[in-house]
């Protein structure tokens, strides 16, 4: 189905680019910050199983998950405020002109999107989400276990940059825009969002996102969709489609 975004454009819904990592509990599973797998068992007492496997008439699980270490997931500023925000709340338009960039994070030890690299890519005007795809672009990143294993990460300088863009929403195929170890500093979250100055409630982060390699560098139609949790962060999964003439 045809879908225009003016008289001259339009993209087309039934070619989706899925761009989101979906969640399993079997082995190797997506990881981060020290969680266990995420758990997935049928409902079991003493009148039901939910499991059609043993015996049940429907198969009924319980999930155990969190959304920040198990899946692909958009967050707001309530990650980081005192005062409670919801994601839910937060989003309420789903569709973004985006643009998608590859880069290959720099350094040895710490790898880091520099503000250098950021300002050579040119940024298309109207863009308001940016996909941040990393080099190397392993399928393992499906399945990584990240913790203890200082994944590359933003230099916060790029925050500010990006905001005077008009840039609202930033999409990366890490587990944070920010180190795995910092004390608890989180310098882009905090700068990205304005906290705890001025919370800003517009603006969302979306991490653990996998972009396939025949996936074009350049400009799209984003279609950022969150399961409806009243939670700082809730898992998703971001569209990206083709502007097509």
């Amino acid at each position: 189905m045809r879908f225009y975004i003016n008289q001259d454009e339009y993209i087309d819904t039934s070619k989706p680019i899925d761009i989101s990592i979906e969640m399993t509990d079997k082995a190797p599973g997506l990881v981060a910050w020290g969680q266990g797998a995420p758990k997935m068992e049928p409902v079991r007492d003493e009148n039901f199983i939910g499991s059609i496997k043993e015996g049940g008439v429907v198969n009924f699980n319980d999930i155990m998950f969190n959304p920040h270490a198990h899946i692909t997931h958009t967050e707001c500023c309530g990650h980081i405020t005192e005062d409670f925000f919801s994601i839910n709340d937060v989003l309420k338009t789903y569709f973004f002109e985006a643009q998608l960039v590859t880069i290959e994070p720099e350094g040895i030890e710490n790898k880091i999107i520099t503000l250098n690299q950021i300002k050579e890519i040119t940024l298309h005007e109207g863009v308001k989400a940016l996909v941040i795809r990393t080099l190397p672009n392993k399928a393992e990143k499906l399945t990584a276990n990240y913790t203890n294993t200082n994944p590359p990460f933003l230099d916060v300088k790029i925050a500010n940059y990006l905001i005077n863009l008009g840039v609202e929403h930033l999409l990366v195929d890490l587990p944070s825009v920010d180190q795995e170890r910092d004390e608890g500093e989180l310098a882009f979250h905090h700068a990205f969002w304005d906290v705890p100055l001025q919370p800003n409630v517009t603006r969302t982060i979306t991490e653990f996102i996998y972009v396939p390699d025949d996936v074009r560098d350049g400009n799209y139609i984003l279609e950022l969709q969150v399961s409806p949790m009243k939670n700082d962060a809730s898992p998703s999964r971001p569209v990206l489609y083709n502007k097509m003439k």
